[in-house]
């Protein structure tokens, strides 16, 4: 319970932070709408089928990320002007960070899904399927960018986050992938305790 207070709480103050003056309302709402449905959704399944204590920190951390970017918009957060500044760069590879995470995060929720509903088991075959969901789902994420682009014209810049980069879509699946198999291989080990915890609890519970 106490872990999942300080949770929601760093959650709101990050949610409030990024509501505090945002470059742009619009874009602010198309790059946060991932991390609010992510509340409710965690909240009225939390009984049914209650996560790792990993994937909640991990989907925290995600969510964070997004407040950020949805605050400055992905072009423009402050520290990576700093640091394109630094390197002599013009590019603020923020939104490199958020497709990095976009496949580091979410890899670890498909495996838990793939093997707590056995719909797998653990091994190579586990870690594949579970990078290729997070592959699959950077590539439609991409064409969601582009749906609202074509809908909204010049005011989805901002949420495209392109800045003049003519390979932007290709790079920004191209990290989705590097962090799915770095997550697979940096996390499995840890992620597998916390679901063996959770799956022998379930069965006490059963």
């Amino acid at each position: 319970m106490k872990k999942g207070v300080i949770w929601v709480t760093i959650y709101l103050l990050v949610l409030l932070w990024s509501l505090i003056n945002p470059k742009d309302m619009f874009t602010w709402w198309l790059e946060a709408i991932p991390a609010l449905l992510a509340l409710p959704i965690l909240f009225f399944s939390r009984k049914s089928f209650p996560l790792t204590p990993l994937a909640y920190g991990l989907i925290l951390v995600h969510c964070c990320v997004l407040f950020v970017g949805a605050r400055y918009t992905y072009a423009e957060v402050p520290l990576f002007d700093w640091l394109a500044q630094l390197m002599g760069s013009e590019r603020n590879n923020y939104d490199k960070v958020g497709h990095f995470a976009q496949g580091f995060i979410p890899v670890i929720l498909a495996r838990e899904i793939f093997i707590r509903k056995q719909v797998i088991q653990i091994g190579a075959w586990c870690q594949f399927l579970a990078v290729c969901f997070v592959l699959a789902f950077s590539a439609f994420y991409e064409l969601i960018e582009w749906w609202v682009a074509i809908a909204t014209g010049e005011n989805a810049e901002a949420f495209l986050g392109t800045q003049g980069y003519v390979w932007d879509t290709q790079s920004d699946m191209f990290l989705a992938l590097i962090g799915g198999v770095c997550g697979v291989l940096l996390l499995s080990s840890l992620h597998n305790k916390q679901i063996a915890t959770k799956m022998a609890v379930n069965n006490h519970l059963v």
